[in-house]
Parts: C-alpha cells; structure tokens; sequence
C-alpha cells in the first residue's frame, strides 16, 4: 500500500509563511506626511479608489499613480497623470494629503495644479483627532 508523506510538504508551507510574515511589513511604502487633525466624515464606501497627492514637509508633491510612486514629481507631471487617470476614470476623486508643518499655499498650489487638470473638485485628507 503506498501512502503520500505530507510532511514535507508542511515544513515548507511553514517556511514559506514565516518568510511572507518578514517581509509583508516591509513592502509597505509611501510618503512620510503628518496630517492634520480634524473631526471630518469618511468617505462612502462605493466611491472610486481616490488618487492620493501628497505634499511633504520639505513642499516636494507626490502622486500614488504611475512609476516612481515614492519619487517628487514636477508640477508638469502632476498636471499629466491627474489629467490621464480624470480621462480614463472621470469620476474618480482625487484627494491631497498636506503634511502639517507645511506652508498653506504649497498645498494650495497643488490643488490648483489638480484643478488646472480637470479636476472639479479637490478633497483634503485628515486625521481623527485623539481623545
């Protein structure tokens, strides 16, 4: 009577899932912001998945859409890939992420350039504030 040996099969599976719980954490990238608190709504569930701009401490602009998500993007470009996702998707919102200890106007100024896009409007990410 031949009988298949599993074990081997599940050091493996362990082994793979140790190696998944390591590096899951680090694949998490993104800008460092600081938001802003303020008491504020969510946004509705069936809304379009928002493209996030994020302005940094230093003023540098970020887009999450196309390559190099983690790399400042031109004004110009900005302008692009806001205008080519609003082509595509027009409903999509679009949403900017400013970091608090930004000046005002920079945040301003990406939210014309998102407007100069074709973007009717612009939306501001917050956070909760703690109690």
């Amino acid at each position: 009577m031949a009988e298949i040996n599993v074990v081997p099969y599940i050091d493996v599976m362990l082994v793979l899932l140790v190696i998944f719980m390591i590096t899951a954490p680090l694949l998490t990238q993104g800008v460092k912001v600081e938001l802003p608190q303020a008491d504020a709504e969510p946004l509705p569930a069936e809304m379009n998945e928002p493209v996030v701009v994020s302005v940094d401490a230093a003023g540098a602009l970020f887009i999450d859409v196309g390559e190099g998500k983690n790399d400042p993007v031109d004004p110009d470009t900005l302008v692009a890939r806001v205008a080519a996702v609003l082509k595509y998707k027009p409903r999509t919102p679009i949403m900017v992420r400013g970091d608090r200890n930004v000046d005002y106007g920079r945040v301003v100024e990406a939210m014309v350039l998102i407007q100069a896009a074709g973007a009717p409007n612009v939306g501001l990410i917050t956070e909760t504030p703690e109690r």
